[in-house]
C-alpha cells in the first residue's frame, strides 16, 4: 500500500470544492454543517428535557409532566424537520461529489487512449470500471457520512463535557481528602478510552480481510462482465463448462476473503455489543449513591446518565466506525492507484526517454516513420529501422508478421509507445482508423453508424446512401431500433457499418487493420473499390494479410520479426516486466 494516503486523496478529491461549482458545493457544504449544529443543539435540548421530565415526575407534578409533553413536542416536530433537511442536503453532495470524481476519473481514464495503455503497464489498476463505478461510489458517500458523524461527535463532545461536569459534582475517594470534581467526565473518558484500545485491537484485522474481500469482489464481476461480452464465441465453443469452473474459482476466493472479513467482524461485534449494552446501566450505577444521598434529583440522575452516554458515544467515535473507515480506505487506495497510474503514463510519456517512440502532429499532408523501432511492452524488439513516408492520395498495403503490423497501426494511432524513432502524422481529426472490429456501442443503429458523432450530426439521406456504398441498404429500416449490434450483427455486417462509417465521416487519411477480413475475395474487392471511389482523395494504409490486394494499392511494405531476440534497455529484468 502507497504511503501518504491522506496527502494522495486530498490531492484527488480536495479541487471539488474548488471546482467550477465551487460556490454551490461550498453553501451546501455550510449548510449541512449548520443543520448538523442544529441536531447538537436539539440533543442538548433534550437532555435538559429528561431532568425538567423527571423532577416533575418525582415532585409527581401534573401540570409539570403536560408543559413536559407540550415541550417534547416542539422538539420532535424540530427533530424531523432537521432531520429531513439535513438527509436532503447530504444526498445532493454525496451524489454531487461522486459525479465530479467520477467525471475527473473517466476524463482521464478515457482519453488519450490511457484505458488501452493501462492493460500493458505494471501497477495496482485492475478491475477500472468496477473502481470506476463501485469504488466511487464508496468513497463519497461513506467519507460525507463519516465527516458527518466526526463533526457531529466533536460538537456533542464540547457540549456535553460541560454538562455532565456541572451535574456529576465532585465526591472524595475513599480513605483520603482528596475530592475530584466532574468525576463522571473522567469516568466517561476512562470507558471511552478502555473501549477504544480494544477496539481498535480488535477491528484492525478488518481492515485488511475488507481491501482483500472488495478485489476478489471485483474480480468476480469482471470475469461475469467479460463472459457477457464474449458469449456468443463461448457458446459456439461450449465453453459454459469452463467459464462455470472460472467463475466458481472466483467465487470460492470470495468465500476465503469472507470468512477471513468474518472472522474480523465476530471480535469487534462481540466487543461492541457489551460495550454497548454495558453503558446505559454503567453511568446510573456509578452516580446513584449521590441520588440516594440526596445529594442528586432524579431529573439530575438521569440527565447525568443521558450525557454520559452521549459523551462516550462521541469519544467512541473511531470505534463504532472501524468498519466504514476501513471499506473507505480500501476503496480510496482503489481510486487512487488507478488515478496515480495514469497520472504515472503521462508523466513517462512527458519525460525524455529514449526508449519511447515519438509521435507528432504538424498540418503536412503525410505520415513520416523515421528510424522507427517497436518493442513489446516488455521491451523485446520487434521491428527497427523503418523508414516510411505516405503522402496524401497514396495507399499502402503493409503484409508480413501479425505481431509487427497491430503494433504499427497501435503506434501510428497513439497507442504503443515501446520503441525508438520518430513519427510525424497529420492532423489527428482528419485521421479515422478502421480496427478488425469496429465498435458499435448500444442504442439505435443510426447512433452506432454515426459514432463518435451524434446521430443528429448526418442528415438522413447521407446516412443512407452511406448504407447503400457499403451494402448495408438492408439496415436501413432498423436505424431507429435499439440493439446490442455487436451480439445482433455478423462480423461481416458489422464491418459494413464500419465502412459506411467512413463515408459519413470522409477522412483525409483511412487506416484499416484487417478490417475486410470477414469478406471473401471478391467482396474485398468490391468494398475496397467502392472506397477509393467515393473517397479519391483520401490515404489509405491498408494492414492485410490477404491475397489479390495489391493491385489496389501503389505498392505493398512486408513487415516481418526480428529473428533474433534482443532488447530495448540493457539487461532483462527477472520477471520480465517492463522498466517503464
Amino acid at each position: 500500500m502507497r504511503k501518504g494516503f491522506a496527502r494522495r486523496a486530498l490531492r484527488l478529491a480536495a479541487p471539488y470544492w474548488h471546482s467550477e461549482r465551487k460556490w454551490q458545493v461550498r453553501g451546501a457544504t455550510a449548510l449541512l454543517l449548520a443543520l448538523t449544529i442544529a441536531q447538537v443543539a436539539l440533543t442538548v435540548w433534550t437532555n435538559y428535557w429528561h431532568r425538567e421530565l423527571f423532577d416533575a415526575l418525582e415532585e409527581r407534578s401534573v401540570s409539570g409532566v403536560l408543559v413536559q409533553v407540550g415541550m417534547f413536542a416542539l422538539i420532535f416536530a424540530l427533530t424531523l424537520a432537521v432531520t429531513a433537511a439535513h438527509l436532503m442536503v447530504k444526498r445532493w453532495l454525496q451524489l454531487d461529489w461522486r459525479r465530479w470524481l467520477t467525471d475527473r476519473v473517466i476524463g482521464h481514464w478515457m482519453a488519450r487512449g490511457r484505458h488501452y495503455r493501462l492493460l500493458f503497464t505494471a501497477g495496482e489498476h485492475d478491475n477500472p470500471d468496477g473502481r470506476i463505478a463501485e469504488d466511487i461510489r464508496i468513497v463519497t458517500e461513506t467519507t460525507i457520512a463519516l465527516a458527518h458523524t466526526l463533526v457531529y461527535s466533536l460538537l456533542v463532545l464540547g457540549m456535553f463535557i460541560d454538562i455532565l461536569w456541572q451535574v456529576s459534582g465532585s465526591v472524595h475517594l475513599p480513605g483520603t481528602e482528596i475530592h475530584v470534581s466532574g468525576y463522571l467526565v473522567w469516568l466517561a473518558f476512562l470507558y471511552a478510552g478502555i473501549g477504544t484500545v480494544l477496539g481498535w485491537s480488535f477491528g484492525r484485522p478488518l481492515v485488511r480481510s475488507t481491501n482483500a474481500l472488495q478485489t476478489a469482489e471485483a474480480d468476480f464481476r469482471f470475469g461475469l462482465a467479460r463472459a457477457r461480452e464474449h458469449s456468443e464465441a463461448i457458446a459456439l465453443m461450449h465453453g459454459e463448462p469452463m467459464e462455470r469452473s472460472g467463475a466458481a474459482r472466483r467465487f470460492v476466493r470470495i468465500a476465503l476473503q469472507w470468512y477471513r472479513q468474518s472472522r474480523a467482524y465476530m471480535g469487534i461485534v462481540a466487543f461492541s455489543t457489551g460495550y454497548g449494552a454495558l453503558l446505559p446501566v454503567f453511568p446510573i450505577l456509578v452516580a446513584a449513591p449521590q441520588y440516594i444521598a440526596g445529594v442528586m434529583s432524579l431529573g439530575v440522575l438521569m440527565q447525568a446518565a443521558q450525557a454520559f452516554q452521549r459523551l462516550t458515544s462521541a469519544l467512541s467515535w473511531p470505534v463504532d466506525n472501524l468498519g466504514d473507515m476501513a471499506r473507505t480506505r480500501a476503496s480510496a487506495d482503489r481510486v487512487l492507484s488507478l488515478y496515480e497510474d495514469m497520472q504515472r503514463l503521462d508523466a513517462e510519456a512527458r519525460a525524455p526517454d529514449g526508449n519511447r517512440i515519438a509521435l507528432a502532429h504538424d498540418a503536412r499532408a503525410r505520415i513520416r516513420i523515421k528510424n522507427l523501432c517497436i518493442a513489446d511492452p516488455d521491451g523485446r524488439i520487434l521491428l527497427e529501422h523503418l523508414d516510411l513516408e505516405i503522402r496524401r492520395g497514396e495507399r499502402v498495403l503493409v503484409a508480413g508478421d501479425p505481431a509487427v503490423t497491430s503494433s504499427l497501426f497501435k503506434v501510428i494511432g497513439g497507442l504503443w509507445p515501446w520503441g525508438r524513432g520518430h513519427v510525424q502524422l497529420p492532423d489527428k481529426d482528419c485521421m479515422q482508423f478502421m480496427p478488425q472490429r469496429p465498435f458499435l456501442p448500444e442504442g439505435t443503429l443510426r447512433q452506432a453508424l454515426c459514432y463518435p458523432q451524434p446521430p443528429d450530426a448526418f442528415g438522413n439521406e447521407a446516412v443512407l446512401r452511406a448504407l447503400e456504398c457499403s451494402g448495408s441498404g438492408w439496415l436501413a429500416p432498423r436505424l431507429d431500433e435499439h440493439d446490442n449490434w455487436e451480439q445482433a450483427l455478423p462480423l461481416r455486417a458489422q464491418q459494413r457499418l464500419g465502412f459506411a462509417r467512413v463515408l459519413l465521416l470522409r477522412p483525409a487519411w483511412i487506416l484499416l487493420e484487417e478490417a475486410t477480413d470477414a469478406f471473401d475475395p471478391r467482396g474485398e474487392r468490391i468494398i475496397l473499390e467502392m472506397l477509393q471511389h467515393e473517397l479519391p482523395s483520401s490515404a489509405m494504409l491498408t494492414i492485410s494479410f490477404h491475397s489479390g490486394l495489391d493491385a489496389l494499392h501503389h505498392r505493398k511494405i512486408v513487415l516481418n520479426r526480428l529473428t533474433e531476440e534482443r532488447f530495448l534497455f540493457e539487461g532483462k529484468r527477472e520477471n520480465g516486466s517492463s522498466p517503464h
